[in-house]
């Protein structure tokens, strides 16, 4: 029963794939398809990382890793280098489990 699940994903994401190969390249180049096919990773990925820092299970919650998250956005926003951004979220969100 697995295996039949990933051949058939497998095979959904080969067509999904395919599918946006055989757009016409005229659609392609039109501003707003441009403007939101820029946009989309943005999206996507700040909808992963408020998921992932606000949820636990199916319920939502506030602890030590939306602490990490508020100091790694302050660190983005002083040009901070990505590995420092990465420490300073990782400690804060120590510290604060170990405070709390």
């Amino acid at each position: 029963m697995i295996w039949a699940a990933v051949l058939l994903t497998a095979a959904g994401c080969y067509l999904l794939k395919l599918a946006g190969l055989s757009v016409p390249q005229r659609i392609l180049e039109r501003p707003a398809v441009r403007r939101s096919a820029a946009l989309l990773p943005v999206a996507l990925l700040a909808a992963l990382v408020a998921v992932q820092t606000l949820s636990t299970g199916e319920r939502l919650v506030v602890d030590a890793r939306l602490a990490g998250v508020g100091v790694a956005i302050v660190a983005l926003i002083l040009r901070a280098p990505f590995i420092v951004v990465v420490a300073l979220a990782a400690a804060t969100a120590a510290v604060v489990r170990l405070i709390a």
